[in-house]
């Protein structure tokens, strides 16, 4: 698809971000509390993107605000490309991180990759195999489910460095609906979920949506470690402060078949095919292209009723993506299953009103703020955006009105929790 070009809508341009705290080089914490591993083995393996996932962007998170708030106490490790498993340099994950931030924020598709690559294997040639263990009992911080299926690996890593895995649970969804994950990824799924219930000594969790799938398996592995939700917290955004010309409506979100793009291609045909061309409002897909999607990408490639209204931005810098999705008529997030509705947060961060699925993990994110939605209802979608694409109608207008109670989560309150969850593990 041909790129459609949006104004701004009066949003200033983004600052770049503000560098990682930089400090000496060093492999292990520098004071006598418990100290905190950050594993970064999801961070590295995608040096090459230009764009961040949904996980990619919690591990950043994590990077900056523990940097912030416990320098003295935070290293790094992760598994490398050649398979081992490290201890980082600290200076040399602060130029990786910096960097990586800064190419999201802004974006350089043709320079970023060679850059990102460069700056992880300099981190990766200053790892140490080596660890000296801890006098005090330290915390390994694991968020995303990586290297996890080794199993053995990290029982070792635990005992060696004298550290206890609290790891971070985004979903259960290659379980609780293999149909959406790629072949084999259920059973993949479950040898890494067998580490975590076999070797946590406490657990977050995103959502209560997720602590309930969840809850069952710790059971059944006779693990009582504490579980803790802590949603995922999304940054300051100042909203639009002009409506766009034209109304247009965004979606976030990798295009594979749980998301549930074909309900919203075949509502999009149906206009484009039944109304004038200035009837049919645009839909911006923000998102790269993901797994079992042959049906969406046949819609999106060969239908040429789709041409002229469906833009598809597969790698879109962040401050590209807020400000589309700060101007945008609404978000909609009709997906058949989700751990945590990060899009969701961010669009009503954001100032734009959402429709979304009627799920358990997108109501505790949209609250009574958002509007929710049958996913297999495409009458009651169809309805929606028509509502929707008039800015000032009276079913918009009332979601913006009820978005002004709504609180957005912050990443110091999930930091607080994860931190306050260590120290109980620790003690």
């Amino acid at each position: 698809m041909t790129d459609f070009a949006f104004p701004r809508h009066g949003l200033a341009p983004e600052a770049p971000p503000a560098p990682l705290l930089r400090t000496k080089p060093r492999l292990t914490p520098l004071t006598d509390e418990a100290p905190v591993v950050l594993d970064l083995s999801r961070l590295l393996s995608r040096a090459l993107h230009v764009t961040p996932t949904g996980i990619d962007r919690v591990e950043m998170a994590y990077a900056r605000e523990l940097a912030r708030m416990i320098p003295e106490r935070l290293s790094h490790a992760a598994i490398l490309p050649t398979g081992t498993h490290m201890r980082l340099d600290f200076a040399a994950v602060a130029d990786f991180l910096a960097e990586t931030e800064a190419r999201w924020a802004l974006g350089d598709p043709q320079a970023a990759p060679t850059r990102g690559l460069r700056l992880a294997l300099k981190g990766c040639l200053a790892a140490r195999l080596g660890a000296k263990r801890s006098a005090r009992t330290g915390a390994y911080l694991h968020l995303s489910p990586r290297g996890l299926e080794r199993r053995a690996l990290y029982k070792d890593v635990l005992a060696r460095w004298n550290v206890r895995l609290v790891p971070l649970v985004h979903d259960l969804i290659p379980l609780e609906h293999p149909e959406f994950a790629r072949p084999g990824g259920g059973a993949m799924f479950a040898r890494k979920l067998a580490t975590v219930t076999a070797l946590s000594s406490g657990i977050l969790v995103n959502s209560e949506a997720t602590a309930r799938a969840l809850a069952p398996y710790l059971a059944r592995a006779g693990n009582s470690a504490p579980v803790r939700v802590a949603p995922l917290g999304v940054p300051a955004t100042r909203p639009s402060s002009a409506p766009p010309p034209a109304p247009y409506f965004v979606v976030l979100s990798t295009i594979e078949p749980r998301k549930n793009h074909l309900l919203l291609l075949h509502l999009w045909r149906r206009m484009a095919e039944t109304r004038p061309p200035e009837a049919v409002p645009r839909l911006v897909l923000i998102g790269r292209r993901g797994w079992e999607n042959e049906n969406i990408l046949d819609l999106l490639d060969r239908a040429p009723a789709l041409a002229g209204c469906v833009v598809e931005h597969g790698r879109l810098p962040d401050s590209e993506m807020r400000r589309l999705l700060s101007g945008a008529a609404a978000l909609l997030c009709p997906s058949f299953a989700e751990g945590y509705g990060l899009s969701v947060a961010e669009a009503l961060e954001a100032g734009t009103p959402v429709i979304a699925s009627d799920i358990a993990a997108l109501r505790e994110v949209g609250g009574e703020a958002a509007e929710y939605l049958d996913p297999l209802d495409s009458p009651a979608w169809a309805r929606a955006v028509d509502d929707y694409a008039v800015m000032n109608s009276a079913r918009r207008t009332a979601q913006i009105s009820r978005m002004r109670q709504w609180q957005p989560p912050r990443w110091s309150e999930h930091m607080r929790i994860a931190l306050d969850l260590i120290d109980e593990v620790v003690r």
